[in-house]
């Protein structure tokens, strides 16, 4: 059972803060808690709720004595009905502009509000990139197919500006109201009108264009930048670039860019670092040597083979890798991995070369002494 808090500690106030008091600290931690001002916060919701809870109470004189006589254990159980307190959808203009305070003025008589700002829905669009616009970062550009704010009519769905009339159904409000009852108490509650769509208009001249929607589907361009660093599934917001909202009577939708790096011929990655795995002769291995090879940085890697090397083997170039991503750590690393490069054929002249070769290139001790040191080895003995 989730204990409640003290509604003076929710709201950060003292038992004998006034209404002005109560007022001001509930409108300082409601914006800083709404759910628009922190859509990545899954906690802000319930905190919000919480705040609310505190302030539907206290800013009540009746529900303000009854708490403090008797705190959350008040005869007849919770004010709010058996399902307790469920929030109150508020505008979050509402906490800067003063309307909001008509909300919980009727929460014990009449109404509840769900009057959050209208707002188009978000788009989501995938585009690939090469791998070497990681390292670079990249300026780019796309086209998509989108709804947008019709151009004939400017957003307003009509043919022309006497085609438009207030909803009847809900006097050009774009929502309703209807009673219901929640035990004891009444509330008002306030939804999308069905007759106009929530637009709180009626067009009687509809738009060609559009239909009358006041919006429809267009391609449209959209510029944005890559960061250096950025990886597969990694998305780039373009606030504003999404959906309009219905009756275009709000803010639009967000766009997300969901990107995707395409592979690169013989590099992978780890993050910030760069893996691969070079092909190298039993010769080059025994002997050493240097392979020099292009990179996305435009300096060629000049890999050093130590002599004596052996295959699974690791070479790291420190700080030649690629940048890490809104970070000023520099970059990461290159580490290769060395593998035997076997000939799939070779002449009888090279067959009779090797056959004499063998003793001199074989270890002198046996295989099973062979064995027996590489695994010691191993075990660092």
């Amino acid at each position: 059972m989730v204990t409640k808090r003290d509604y003076y500690e929710v709201l950060e106030i003292s038992k004998d803060a006034t209404q002005s008091d109560i007022k001001k600290s509930f409108r300082s931690l409601a914006r800083k808690y709404h759910p628009d001002k922190n859509p990545d916060d899954p906690s802000a919701e319930n905190k919000f709720k919480e705040i609310q809870e505190a302030y539907a109470i206290l800013s009540n004189v009746d529900e303000r004595r009854k708490y403090d006589t008797y705190g959350h254990n008040r005869p007849g159980g919770s004010p709010f009905g058996p399902d307790g307190f469920q929030g109150v959808n508020i505008n979050i203009d509402d906490l800067f502009g003063g309307g909001f305070e008509s909300i919980f003025g009727q929460i014990f008589g009449s109404s509840r509000s769900n009057s959050r700002r209208k707002k188009g829905g978000d788009l989501l669009v995938r585009h690939t990139i090469s791998f070497q616009s990681v390292y670079d970062g990249l300026d780019d550009e796309l086209e998509i197919e989108a709804l947008t704010s019709c151009s004939k009519c400017n957003g307003s769905g009509s043919k022309d500006l006497d085609g438009v009339r207030p909803c009847p159904s809900c006097n050009g409000r774009g929502r309703v109201q209807r009673i219901e009852r929640v035990g004891p108490f009444a509330q008002q509650v306030v939804s999308d009108c069905p007759a106009c769509n929530a637009t709180g208009k009626i067009v009687t001249n509809p738009c060609i264009s559009c239909n009358g929607e006041g919006s429809s589907y267009q391609a449209k361009k959209i510029k944005f930048s890559v960061p250096p660093g950025i990886s597969t599934g990694n998305r780039i917001k373009i606030t504003g670039q999404g959906e309009p909202p219905r009756g275009n009577v709000g803010e639009n939708g967000n766009l997300y860019i969901e990107i995707e790096v395409l592979e690169h011929t013989w590099f992978e990655r780890d993050g910030a670092d760069i893996l691969m795995a070079l092909p190298v002769n039993y010769t080059d291995l025994l002997l050493g040597t240097t392979v020099v090879i292009s990179h996305v940085d435009g300096k060629d890697l000049n890999i050093k083979i130590p002599p004596n090397s052996k295959p699974g083997d690791t070479i790291t170039l420190p700080r030649r890798g690629l940048p890490h991503m809104r970070s000023s750590r520099g970059r990461g690393s290159v580490t290769v991995l060395l593998k035997l490069d076997m000939p799939t054929k070779i002449s009888r002249s090279l067959k009779n070369k090797l056959k004499e070769l063998k003793p001199e290139i074989s270890n002198s001790i046996s295989l099973e002494e062979s064995i027996i040191e590489e695994a010691k080895k191993r075990r660092g003995k």
